[in-house]
């Protein structure tokens, strides 16, 4: 195991921050892995796990366990570490810019779509890595004007080219789940497995250039724009959203630190006794039929549904209670799916976010993540 520092803040008005990555395993001796934990900064829980995994490298790489190469990013968010608002952390915006930093992200295939028009054909293992050296190269020169987007060029720079991308997140309050590109379901669903995931929303795209996406997307976009290659979808990208934000247990970290171990044994890069695979406790979604929910006036959030249960539609979920008119107004979805997601506040404003539920039929379009 070695570790790189690099440097992210560098102009004259903000102190030098270093980003830390570990890298196990030897470079080009197997497929790559890139992990990375709380882009969005005080994302605790993945930074746990990612905590967990450092070890277990350690351990596996020292055993000659390591039949790849694993690069491991267990604090992604120097910048966001750095900002305190009103005594509390806040990390999902670059305060400078207000920029959320996981959106925004350099996508490369529309630069590759020039340079490589003419050079690739149906030999899927020539196309990959031309494919990877073009990526390679498009981020390089990636000119950041701000420090945000300088973190960025440089997470991206490390993972870009990688065969398996986990980029580790929490909600406010949720169950386990997943978002991943539709054309990665099937190689996506053992992982949701392993990890007991409850929901796995998929899209072909999501909107606002996500991490992910900018490892993934660009390989189904190519193949889209290139009918005659071959070209398959070669980086499987998933962000793991790893529960609430309170749930900071060292028993969850080290179970989904073993489900990441046992993905990792699965795709051949750590040489490790394979388990069987548990029951699914969930099917592919489209992230289209998640229905965002909020309120519908100021007042006291009240729930009476829990994570994790099924809604029918119209059920109420929740009721916003106002103490000063007497106003309870129910929230509901209006189709029926799983209660996954809500907000930690239990005082609302009118339009904040109250909850998410996952349905199975499509129904929204654009922009279909978050701010």
């Amino acid at each position: 195991m070695h570790s790189t520092k690099h440097q992210i803040a560098i102009d004259d008005n903000v102190a030098t921050l270093h980003l830390n990555s570990f890298h196990y395993g030897i470079a080009g001796s197997g497929k790559k892995v890139y992990i990375q934990a709380a882009i969005h900064a005080d994302e605790v829980p993945a930074m746990l796990v990612a905590h967990v995994l450092r070890g277990e490298l350690a351990r596996l790489e020292a055993e000659g366990k390591v039949k790849g190469e694993i690069i491991l990013v267990p604090a992604a968010n120097p910048l966001g570490l750095s900002q305190v608002v009103h005594g509390a952390p806040f990390g999902r915006y670059d305060l400078s810019t207000g920029t959320n930093f996981n959106r925004a992200y350099r996508h490369v295939a529309d630069a590759l779509k020039q340079s490589l028009a003419g050079k690739l054909g149906q030999d899927a293992g020539a196309n990959v890595a031309l494919i990877r050296a073009e990526a390679r190269r498009v981020v390089s020169e990636w000119e950041p004007q701000d420090n945000a987007a300088t973190l960025k060029k440089t997470l991206l720079a490390m993972a870009i080219d990688a065969d398996i991308v986990l980029d580790l997140h929490c909600d406010n309050e949720a169950v386990l789940h997943m978002y991943t590109g539709t054309p990665l379901t099937e190689a996506v669903q053992p992982l949701a497995d392993l990890m007991g995931a409850r929901v796995l929303l998929v899209a072909k795209e999501s909107g606002g250039e996500a991490f992910d996406e900018a490892c993934s997307r660009v390989w189904w976009d190519l193949q889209d724009h290139f009918l005659d290659a071959n070209i398959p979808p070669s980086c499987v990208a998933v962000t793991v959203e790893l529960r609430g934000e309170n749930d900071v247990r060292y028993d969850y970290a080290r179970q989904d630190a073993d489900a990441i171990l046992q993905y990792l044994a699965r795709a051949g890069v750590l040489d490790i006794e394979q388990r069987p695979l548990p029951a699914p406790q969930c099917q592919p979604l489209p992230l289209d039929a998640v229905e965002p929910l909020v309120a519908p006036h100021a007042g006291v959030l009240v729930f009476h549904k829990r994570l994790g249960e099924q809604v029918a539609a119209g059920e109420p979920i929740a009721d916003i209670v106002n103490p000063v008119s007497g106003k309870v107004t129910p929230v509901a979805a209006t189709r029926p799916g799983l209660l996954f997601a809500s907000t930690a506040h239990r005082h609302l404003l009118r339009g904040m976010h109250v909850c998410k539920v996952a349905g199975a039929d499509s129904f929204r379009s654009g922009n279909l993540l978050s701010s």
